[in-house]
């Protein structure tokens, strides 16, 4: 009797195929024309499925945005394998290593990043994401806290999601100017801000002498 293994596996490919058609289908319509003016027909027309089938992947246009979230995720933890050691083994260097991941991963895909951002904010994905950039730099903080490179009473989780506000405001500004922002303006910008933290903003004056 013939194992039915081999059906089953070429089932599951002809499942995935569909879906990538229908998620770079939605990708590319979103990026063209934006989240609001692409339907769910058009999508399903460009994937050349039945609009009824897209239903057996996705359950609602949102989760489109959800999918390339989480690949997004997928891409910025490769990339920091990737990228190589930071230039540099102390936490300042750590933290720059991973702002600059940061940027080249939206810049490497500047139109689709931009569009998405956009799909993301008014599919309200910003209140349901899970903080992996905040707990990624809480992470590299947590580890500088252990070797003595955090100063006292500064909590890693707290700087981390600060770290991540700065990310993501920086980068919902990067949207706005593209495409005028240069090549490596983001992550430019993302160091800049960085450094701004790490450093601080307040002037460092010399205690007054006392005749």
């Amino acid at each position: 009797m013939q194992s039915v293994a081999p059906v089953i596996g070429r089932r599951a490919r002809n499942r995935q195929r569909v879906q990538e058609r229908l998620y770079e289908a939605g990708l590319s319509l979103i990026t063209a024309q934006g989240y609001d003016r692409t339907s769910i027909e058009e999508i399903a027309e460009r994937a050349d499925v039945a609009r009824g089938t897209f239903f057996n992947y996705f359950q609602r246009k949102e989760d489109l945005v959800t999918e390339w979230g989480e690949r997004r995720r997928v891409r910025l933890a490769d990339a920091l394998l990737a990228g190589g050691s930071p230039r540099g083994d102390g936490l300042g260097a750590r933290l720059e290593h991973f702002m600059t991941v940061l940027g080249r991963v939206s810049e490497e895909e500047r139109e689709v990043t931009v569009a998405m951002l956009t799909a993301w904010v008014k599919a309200g994905r910003p209140l349901l994401e899970e903080p992996y950039v905040a707990e990624t730099f809480g992470r590299i903080l947590a580890e500088g806290a252990v070797r003595g490179e955090l100063r006292d009473g500064v909590g890693p989780q707290q700087v981390g999601e600060v770290l991540r506000d700065l990310y993501v405001g920086t980068l919902y500004r990067w949207s706005r100017e593209v495409p005028v922002a240069e090549r490596g303006a983001l992550e430019a910008e993302l160091l800049a801000v960085l450094r701004l933290l790490v450093e601080g903003v307040v002037a460092r004056r010399d205690p007054e002498v006392t005749p």
